[in-house]
């Protein structure tokens, strides 16, 4: 069994994927809602918002897509961001660390800024510009 991720943006998923395949690489695929078969049911001025997006890096995904306004699964309309949830990287070179924590933190909050712990050569945390929140941890 596999298990991925799923995010919801609010309007923001094709720049944060694009963002994440810039810095982590990998597979983008893209749909949105203009693309799918019944289309002419969404509201017009929201069909180029994300249907489905997937970030295929080898055997791991990163999945997302965008509300409309005023669904329920992203707060009724009051979106607030991802919260509870962390996406976890695990480099393996202390400059590869430093690299993902430099750019994917560019623009968003410092958590725990990427630094020498006693179970990593380096961890950090931070959220992202688009509110999703990020772990990088080197052992």
């Amino acid at each position: 069994m596999k298990i991925t991720p799923y995010l919801t943006f609010d309007g923001q998923a094709r720049d944060a994927f694009t963002l994440y395949q810039q810095v982590l690489g990998g597979e983008l695929e893209m749909m949105t809602f203009a693309q799918a078969p019944d289309a002419g049911h969404f509201p017009a001025e929201h069909r180029d918002r994300i249907m489905h997006v997937c970030l295929s890096l080898g055997e791991f995904s990163l999945m997302a897509s965008d509300t409309m306004p005023g669904d329920p699964a992203c707060g009724g309309g009051q979106y607030e961001g991802i919260k509870g949830c962390s996406i976890s990287l695990h480099p393996e070179s202390i400059v590869k660390s430093e690299r993902l924590f430099a750019a994917l933190s560019e623009g968003g909050q410092v958590v725990m800024p990427l630094e020498k712990t006693f179970w990593a050569e380096r961890f950090g945390m931070f959220i992202d510009r688009f509110g999703v929140s990020w772990m990088i941890n080197c052992a």
